[in-house]
């Protein structure tokens, strides 16, 4: 097995400014209920995405006003890979328009060993010239690549994102199976 961080941050799409209202919406504009992957609590939302895609970082990196599609998946095999991208929209902003998002990251093996443990990852942080309702990418994606080896089953990506402005934790899992 084998779990990287990787660091990058990008943004994706809109305009406003942070505020407590914020939920994240389904196709036809109502707020998506919340799930373990998805949620907002307290005006800050964030999103966990399993994806198989190869090419996710050039679906990112693409004009504001095209919304990219990922793939998503829950299973893979020996030799493949899957990235986790982690999501978060409406942090906080100081009088600068500066926020700060910092992430605990747990990846949990099959038999309820931890192969990845870490806390108070910086996640995201800067000055936003957008709209903060924005849909924004972590600076921190993990990716999971299936080795000789790794116990075959469920595996889950927990990553709580803590605004650190706004004093709010969301607490989200993924997960995904190994399977033969």
């Amino acid at each position: 097995m084998k779990i990287t961080l990787c660091s990058i941050l990008m943004l994706f799409s809109t305009l406003a400014l942070a505020d407590d209202d914020f939920s994240w919406l389904l196709e036809d504009g109502s707020p998506a209920p919340s799930t373990d992957s998805q949620k907002s609590i307290g005006g800050f939302g964030a999103w966990l995405l399993v994806t198989p895609d190869k090419d996710w970082e050039a679906k990112w990196n693409t004009p504001a006003e095209h919304v990219p599609y990922f793939s998503s998946a829950d299973e893979v095999r020996i030799g493949d890979d899957l990235t986790i991208l982690p999501f978060f929209a409406n942090p906080k902003l100081n009088d600068e328009a500066y926020f700060e998002i910092v992430c605990d990251i747990r990846v949990e093996r099959p038999d309820g060993t931890m192969s990845l443990d870490q806390s108070n990852i910086p996640c995201a942080n800067g000055i936003i010239t957008v709209d903060p309702k924005t849909i924004f990418l972590s600076q921190m994606v993990v990716k999971y690549i299936g080795e000789e080896g790794d116990p075959f089953g469920k595996w889950t990506v927990y990553v709580d994102f803590t605004d650190t402005l706004r004093g709010v934790t969301v607490p989200l899992k993924a997960s995904f199976n190994l399977i033969e």
